[in-house]
């Protein structure tokens, strides 16, 4: 027996956590990407990340990566901007790196991201720099995000568990317990704490593409959520497409979007929302924690919104541009999925949003419209899509949340009932 051979048979539980991040690895090349001989990695990670960012490095290099490219983010250095720099710095985003980027997707590299960044980093820095810094930010990003938000290229994110984030999810417990009770959660969302994860994967895919099937079926024009603080209608897009699990890409390579991943989501119709809705969980949102947000809807646009804690910075990034006020997406997760039962507070959307039902302000996926990665922007918005220079996910469901789909004709059909599919 070989190596290798000798860890894929020893328990989970028994691996060392440079074996479990080799698994974690494997699965985020393998599974996420879809890593095609010879194709280059454009690759993003926090520093704290690195021993994860090194093994997927690796495992890159095993499928046949012809070039591994990462870019390290520091809090600290982060941070120091938004202490120390001049006033136009916050105006200010390197195009000339983000135009690079979008060139390397461009020419076949795929994408995979580390999510790790202390979710509270900038929690008590102006919210005016911050708004101003993420505006910045996603216009000079806006190239590279429409090849993602089209699918155009094999693209993923995991997690890595890192010192700052731990502390803020296990707050009670010592530093060196809060990152392993941390690791150990990411490892059982990503479903790698098992014999074969791969073919773990498969089979998860397989039950996601069951239940998009059902949806895309029923062909409903509206869902209907109810639940503590919500009362919403949101109509949905024109010839709308359902989609969860993973997906082809332009670039012809299946890939799995988000590790982990629970959802099945679409494009909501940006001028047929109406109604409340009150988040179930906070939003991190680029180093700012917002709790408890509470917004109306009218004819498709927010109205009202308002959260007690980090209000100023939620309506800066609904101010963002038109579409910022808008949905971009609606994705259904029941509230057994195994992020929710964990009872953990991810304070990061990656997991918080396979835990909850959620809605999507600003930009819409082409990929979920009828031959919308064929379409250009007018086309999209004769459909219903919205476009926006953000994509921010926030959770609004819960084990109270009934949803119904609205048929075209008026009559509702229960979806879940009390955060259960039924």
């Amino acid at each position: 027996m070989s190596v290798a051979e000798a860890v894929k048979a020893t328990p989970f539980s028994e691996l060392t956590l440079d074996e479990k991040l080799d698994r974690l690895a494997e699965v985020a090349v393998k599974v996420g990407l879809g890593l095609k001989e010879g194709q280059e990695l454009i690759m993003s990670a926090p520093m704290d990340a690195l021993p994860l960012a090194r093994k997927i490095t690796e495992q890159a290099y095993r499928a046949g990566a012809k070039l591994v490219t990462t870019f390290y983010g520091d809090d600290a250095s982060a941070l120091a901007r938004f202490q120390h720099a001049p006033d136009a710095s916050f105006d200010y985003a390197p195009t000339w790196l983000q135009d690079g980027i979008a060139n390397g997707f461009r020419s076949g590299a795929a994408r995979l991201a580390i999510a790790g960044a202390n979710p509270a980093l900038l929690a008590k820095q102006d919210p005016a720099k911050v708004a101003r810094a993420n505006v910045a930010a996603s216009k000079a990003g806006k190239p590279a995000m429409e090849l993602i938000t089209r699918h155009e290229i094999n693209w993923t994110i995991v997690a890595a568990a890192t010192p700052d984030w731990a502390k803020l999810v296990f707050p009670d417990e010592p530093v060196e317990t809060a990152v392993a009770k941390l690791w150990e959660a990411i490892f059982a969302s990503s479903r790698v704490n098992v014999e074969d994860p791969v073919t773990e994967w498969k089979q998860h895919g397989e039950r996601l593409k069951k239940r998009v099937d059902m949806l895309n079926a029923k062909r409903f024009s509206a869902l209907h959520f109810k639940g503590a603080g919500t009362d919403l209608k949101v109509g949905l897009a024109d010839d709308h497409l359902w989609a969860g699990g993973g997906t082809t890409a332009g670039n012809g390579i299946y890939c799995q979007p988000n590790i982990p991943t629970e959802e099945c989501f679409t494009t909501p119709h940006k001028d047929r929302v109406d109604g409340t809705v009150r988040a179930s969980k906070p939003l991190s949102h680029q180093g700012t924690l917002i709790e408890n947000i509470a917004v109306r809807f009218e004819g498709g646009k927010i109205v009202e919104a308002t959260a007690t804690a980090g209000e100023d910075v939620l309506n800066r990034l609904i101010s963002t541009d038109e579409g910022a006020r808008r949905l971009g997406e609606v994705a259904l997760v029941p509230h057994n999925s195994p992020i929710a039962q964990s009872g953990i507070l991810f304070w990061n959307t990656l997991f918080d949003e396979n835990a909850a039902s959620h809605i999507a302000l600003g930009q819409a996926y082409s990929t979920c419209l009828i031959g919308g990665e064929k379409m250009d922007s007018a086309q999209l918005a004769s459909l219903g899509a919205n476009e926006s220079l953000i994509h921010v996910d926030w959770m609004i469901g819960s084990a109270d949340m009934d949803v119904d789909g609205i048929h075209v004709d008026g009559t509702a059909e229960p979806l879940m009932r009390k955060g259960a599919w039924v």
